[in-house]
């Protein structure tokens, strides 16, 4: 089954030049998409990893936070080696879209990177987000230590008992195992490809909600 990106980046590759005009082609030009920092690692860098959906949205999410030096789109999950984009897009390797985020904790905390998480994402949706479809896009965090793991099921029982939404929340919470940098093309997808349909339609407009929502952080 095809999902939506798919979908959408065809039609950006077959109308071109419609897109070119579209009035909604602005929205992605006003909007600062946030860039890996090109800085040297810290001493305090540690590593985060979480799966929310297009890859390409998550990655602007952590990279507009003060703290965090790269957000980087690959695949985890799953249980194929080295898996190719089209090979995750089929949902029959297990993994899913997933980011490595790299983070000085001297600024920015795991529970912060944890709440933008939860803040920029529907936790209730089941093996998808927003308008993918498919077990790639399923929502899960991979924990390394025992206070990572206790923090994020924390949080599911606050969001649970809170009721913000109809359902409960189907995150997986994971131990992290192995990540595979996705394709070049892939990363800083939304900057370098700022009227594609998807980007303007889906990845711009969620990245400001998230901007209007999350009071946690501080942002670049």
């Amino acid at each position: 089954m095809k999902t939506m990106k798919l979908i959408l980046i065809s039609i950006c590759a077959v109308m071109a030049a419609v897109v070119l005009t579209s009035c909604t082609q602005s929205q992605a030009n006003d909007v600062k998409i946030p860039m890996a920092s090109s800085v040297k690692p810290s001493p305090h860098e540690k590593v985060a990893t979480f799966s929310e959906g297009c890859f390409w949205h998550a990655e602007i999410v952590f990279q507009s936070l003060v703290g965090v030096r790269d957000a980087v789109s690959g695949y985890a999950g799953g249980n194929i080696p080295n898996p190719t984009y089209e090979e995750v897009s089929s949902s029959k390797t297990g993994h899913a879209e997933t980011v490595n985020v790299y983070y000085d904790s001297s600024k920015i905390s795991y529970k912060t990177l944890m709440d933008a998480f939860f803040a920029s994402v529907d936790p209730t949706e089941l093996n998808r987000q927003g308008p993918d479809i498919g077990s790639q896009y399923r929502s899960i965090v991979f924990y390394r230590t025992p206070q990572e793991k206790k923090l994020v099921e924390d949080k599911i029982k606050v969001i649970n008992a809170s009721k913000k939404y109809n359902g409960k929340v189907v995150t997986q919470v994971l131990p992290f195992s192995k990540f595979y940098k996705a394709e070049e093309y892939h990363q800083e997808y939304i900057s370098r490809n700022p009227n594609n349909p998807y980007v303007q339609n889906v990845s711009i407009p969620d990245y400001e909600e998230f901007r209007r929502n999350f009071k946690e952080g501080k942002f670049k």
